[in-house]
């Protein structure tokens, strides 16, 4: 696959939105909160754990189309 082909892709993904919206909206919730409060650092906590369910969800995507070895 060529890399414009994955480029593509990746930028047609729900998946890849639905990260980049809650990532977004969640720094935006973080930046308008106390400094130091804990809801600051939970809404910051939860935009790392937006990006890791995309970064899951895309491995086991591409772990149900990779080629089956028998061994």
């Amino acid at each position: 696959m060529n890399l414009n082909a994955e480029l593509v892709r990746k930028l047609t993904s729900r998946k890849f939105w639905t990260m980049v919206c809650g990532f977004i909206t969640l720094l935006m919730t973080a930046r308008g909160m106390n400094p130091g409060s804990i809801e600051q650092v939970v809404a910051i906590i939860m935009a790392g754990g937006a990006i890791i369910a995309y970064i899951l969800a895309e491995a086991w995507t591409d772990a149900a189309y990779a080629p089956k070895e028998v061994l």
